[in-house]
């Protein structure tokens, strides 16, 4: 009998007969496979590769890529600081290590320091250009920018100044009556308009009374308002200290004192609620003097004006103190310069966009002309008074609204007219880059 034949693929069951099938053929590949080609079961499952970690050797006359060193750019190497600079600020801003920068500090035989130094300009200049960096003082910069308004005066512009309105704050405990005080003097509600009969907001208005005109600053007595308040006596020509006779000297009260008394502003207090049964003015007068505010009367400096902000008593005498005060102090300013000033208040209004109450120190601040205050600038495009009434300009010691900032700055900024929009945009891009306020 013949042998039979070896199975072949599988081509189906045989017709007429039950059974298994018989399984297909598989090819399998050699044992005997490259080791280019066998898997080595590390890294990214793909064949035909060599082992990780062995290089490929170079085609002939093929060189490799050698690594590029890039170099920041020139305007990326120029650092802008005001006069003086921390030495980690200084390393991070130049991509070192501090304590490389202080090694390279000592190898210049800079005396005692560490890494929490503050450097001099001229110290920053010469070891930033060991690293191939430039710096900038930016206080210079600006100065060169802005020097239509911050320039020294000439011998003309000097014989152009002016007498101006002394600019009054009111300070004080909360609910001690400075807004009542102020609404006697200007004989208006404004208290009626606040929520809770409670100033929530630095309000600035021009008086004019019979000693002349007054750029009253009321601030809030609340204790959350300290910064407002301590901004209000930076600004300010001399401070109205408002106390209670029946409450007498109050935490709020003492922390007016100590801003007046840091910005070194004089001071006039005026102890209200005088008319009221149980009102003592002489325990005020005590306390005033536990915390340094001798009344004239006992040998001190300090001017104290009984008054009643419900029935106007005292308050024509307030008055004549302040006038007389201001007076003294022989207080001026040149209207014909650009404005400079400083910002009271901002915020972001939905239909009006950026709104600032500024308050003109020098010069005169006209529509149209570009302002930049802080980080923000913009060309103003209208402004207007206390009284909401719209006007053109604001001469020196008046406070006004204004609109056409491109940003909201910040309450406390100092402002400045530019020359056009390219400076005031140039200034502001400067104190952006190193969060400064001005």
């Amino acid at each position: 009998m013949p042998p039979m034949p070896p199975p072949g693929p599988f081509d189906g069951p045989p017709s007429g007969r039950r059974g298994r099938a018989p399984q297909r053929r598989r090819e399998v590949e050699s044992r005997d496979i490259s080791p280019q080609r066998r898997f080595t079961g590390v890294g990214p499952r793909q064949f035909g590769k060599g082992p990780p970690g062995r290089k490929r050797r170079m085609a002939p006359g093929k060189k490799g890529k050698k690594t590029e060193i890039t170099t920041p750019k020139a305007s990326k190497r120029v650092i802008r600081i005001e006069e003086q600079i921390g030495l980690q600020e200084l390393a991070k801003r130049m991509g070192v290590k501090a304590t490389e920068l202080l090694m390279q500090l000592m190898g210049m035989g800079v005396g005692t320091i560490n890494i929490t130094s503050t450097l001099d300009l001229d110290t920053a200049k010469i070891v930033a250009s060991d690293f191939g960096y430039d710096v900038e003082n930016v206080a210079v910069v600006e100065d060169d920018l802005l020097s239509s308004t911050r320039a020294e005066e000439t011998e003309e512009e000097k014989k152009a100044r002016v007498q101006r309105p002394p600019v009054v704050t009111m300070m004080g405990h909360v609910d001690h009556g400075k807004t009542s005080l102020l609404d006697r003097v200007r004989q208006s509600n404004i208290v009626s308009g606040e929520a809770g009969g409670i100033t929530q907001h630095i309000g600035a208005y021009r008086v004019k009374t019979e000693q002349g005109t007054v750029a009253f600053i009321d601030t809030p007595g609340h204790e959350a308002f300290t910064a407002m308040r301590s901004r209000g006596a930076n600004v300010t020509d001399i401070v109205v200290l408002v106390t209670a006779a029946d409450d007498g000297v109050m935490p709020q009260t003492v922390e007016a004192i100590n801003h007046s008394k840091a910005a070194e502003v004089p001071m006039i207090v005026a102890i209200n609620t005088c008319d009221l049964p149980g009102a003592n003015p002489e325990k005020a007068r005590r306390e005033l003097m536990e915390h340094g505010l001798v009344p004239e009367e006992l040998g001190g400096d300090t001017i104290i004006v009984e008054v009643s902000a419900k029935t106007g008593e005292g308050v024509d005498k307030l008055l004549e103190m302040i006038a007389l005060q201001s007076e003294v102090m022989e207080l001026d300013a040149n209207p014909t310069r650009p404005a400079r000033g400083v910002v009271l208040e901002a915020y972001l209004d939905r239909g009006r966009g950026p709104v600032a109450n500024v308050l003109v120190q020098e010069g005169t601040l006209k529509v149209g002309e570009v302002l930049v205050a802080g980080a923000a600038y913009g060309k103003i495009r209208a402004m207007t008074d206390e009284h909401g009434k719209q006007v053109k300009e604001a001469s020196p010691a008046t406070p006004v609204e204004v609109l056409g900032l491109a940003a909201v700055p910040n309450a406390g900024d100092e402002f400045d007219v530019a020359k056009d929009m390219k400076v005031a945009e140039k200034v502001a891009k400067t104190r952006d880059d190193l969060g400064l306020d001005a």
